[in-house]
C-alpha cells in the first residue's frame, strides 16, 4: 500500500475528504434523503449515466412512481415510458422486477445489507455497496470508475486492468471507509465517505486536465495530474436514416412509430421512428441531421419528413412490417416507451414537448 496511506494516512485522507465534501458537494435531489427507495432509484439511474442526464429523469420517475409499491404495481411499458431517454433500458426492467419481488417476498421492505441487496435483480457489487452505505450506513466500500481513478492517482499506479490492480484498489478502498456507521456528529460516516470519493472523481479528479489545485488530498497524492491509462477503443461511425411521418386525425396530430421486437438484443419493445434504407434516401434533403452516441458508436442520423409525394414514396420504402407500425397521438408520446434517439428527434423537431431540466447546485452547508 502507498506509504502515505498507512492507518494514520487513511485517517488524514478521510478527514480532509469529508471536510471538502461537506463544503463543496453539489446539491442533488437524492442527497440528504432518508428514503431507501429514492437512494436505490438514484444509484440504478446513475449506472453509466452522467448526473446532469439523471436529474430530469429522477424527478419525473418519482413524480410518476413516488413509492416502491406504486412502481411494483405499474406495468412494464409504463415504467419504460417514464425511463425513456435515459438509455440502458435493462436497468428499468430489472428495477421493476426487483420492486415486484420486494413486495411479493419481503413485504415491501428493501434489504439493508450489501449481501442481501445483491440477491435482487439488477443489483451488483457496486450498486449494493452504494445503497447499503448511503441508505443504511454499512461500512462497505463503493468502487466505481471515479473512485478507481482517484485511488490510482493518489498511489501513483498506472491503469492496467489487471486482477492484481483491481484487488489492490478494492483493498485500499475498504481501508479508507470509516469503520463506524455514524461519526461523532451523528452523520452517516460510511455513506458520506463513499459519496465524497465519487464526487471528488466526478468534479475534481477528472479523466483529463484534473483540477489538482482544488483537490483536498493533493498533499497525499503521488501523481498530481493525469496518470497512465489503457488505450481506449476507438469510436466507430455509422450513418442511419429515419422517417418522420405525421397525420391529422380531427384536431389531433399523430406520428408513425415502429415497435422494436420483444426479442431484439437492444431496446426490446421500445418505440422508434421507422428506419429507412440508406440507398432510398439518396438525393433527398433531410429535415434534421444530428449525432447520437451509444457506448462506442457515433450514429450520424438523418431524418426525412413523410409529407408530399416524396414523403409518400419514402413511406412505401420502410422495410418494417405493418403489424409493427403504430400511429401515436403527439399528446400521448410521454406515455410511450421511446428510444432515446426517437425522443431526441421528436423534441428537436417540436413534435414532442421538452421537459425543463433542473441543474445541480452546491450542496447545502
Amino acid at each position: 500500500m502507498n506509504a502515505s496511506l498507512t492507518a494514520k494516512g487513511c485517517e488524514q485522507f478521510r478527514r480532509k475528504l469529508l471536510a471538502w465534501y461537506r463544503m463543496h458537494a453539489r446539491r442533488l435531489p437524492w442527497r440528504g434523503v432518508s428514503d431507501p427507495y429514492r437512494i436505490w432509484l438514484s444509484e440504478i439511474m446513475l449506472q453509466q449515466t452522467r448526473v446532469a442526464g439523471v436529474i430530469e429523469h429522477y424527478n419525473a420517475f418519482l413524480n410518476r412512481f413516488p413509492t416502491l409499491i406504486s412502481l411494483a404495481l405499474a406495468g412494464e411499458e409504463q415504467v419504460l415510458a417514464v425511463w425513456s431517454g435515459l438509455g440502458y433500458y435493462r436497468r428499468a426492467r430489472m428495477l421493476h422486477k426487483a420492486a415486484q419481488f420486494i413486495m411479493r417476498e419481503r413485504q415491501g421492505e428493501l434489504p439493508t445489507s450489501s449481501a442481501e441487496l445483491r440477491t435482487l435483480p439488477g443489483i451488483g457489487e457496486y450498486t449494493s455497496a452504494a445503497i447499503a452505505s448511503i441508505a443504511f450506513g454499512e461500512s462497505v466500500a463503493v468502487v466505481d470508475g471515479n473512485v478507481e481513478r482517484v485511488l490510482l492517482r493518489v498511489t501513483g499506479r498506472p491503469e492496467d486492468g489487471t486482477r492484481e490492480t483491481k484487488a489492490f484498489l478494492n483493498t485500499l478502498a475498504k481501508a479508507l471507509v470509516p469503520p463506524r456507521r455514524l461519526d461523532a456528529d451523528g452523520i452517516n460516516a460510511a455513506g458520506d465517505h463513499n459519496q465524497a470519493m465519487m464526487e471528488l472523481g466526478a468534479t475534481v479528479c477528472l479523466p483529463r486536465a484534473p483540477l489538482c489545485l482544488h483537490c483536498p488530498v493533493y498533499d497525499l497524492c503521488r501523481t498530481r495530474g493525469e496518470h497512465v491509462t489503457m488505450t481506449r477503443e476507438k469510436q466507430r461511425s455509422l450513418p442511419v436514416a429515419y422517417l418522420l411521418a405525421t397525420r391529422k386525425r380531427g384536431t389531433m396530430t399523430e406520428v408513425l412509430l415502429e415497435r422494436r421486437s420483444a426479442e431484439a438484443s437492444l431496446m426490446a419493445g421500445m418505440y422508434e421512428l421507422p428506419p429507412l434504407p440508406l440507398d432510398v434516401v439518396e438525393g433527398h434533403e433531410p429535415s434534421l441531421r444530428l449525432r447520437h452516441s451509444i457506448t462506442n458508436t457515433n450514429y450520424y442520423v438523418q431524418v426525412f419528413a413523410g409529407g408530399g409525394a416524396a414523403g409518400r414514396s419514402l413511406r412505401r420504402a420502410v422495410p418494417t412490417a405493418k403489424a409493427n407500425l403504430r400511429w401515436v397521438r403527439t399528446t400521448r408520446l410521454g406515455e410511450v416507451p421511446l428510444t432515446g434517439l426517437a425522443r431526441k428527434v421528436l423534441q428537436r423537431l417540436r413534435v414532442m414537448a421538452v421537459r425543463a431540466l433542473q441543474k445541480p447546485g452546491p450542496f447545502p452547508g
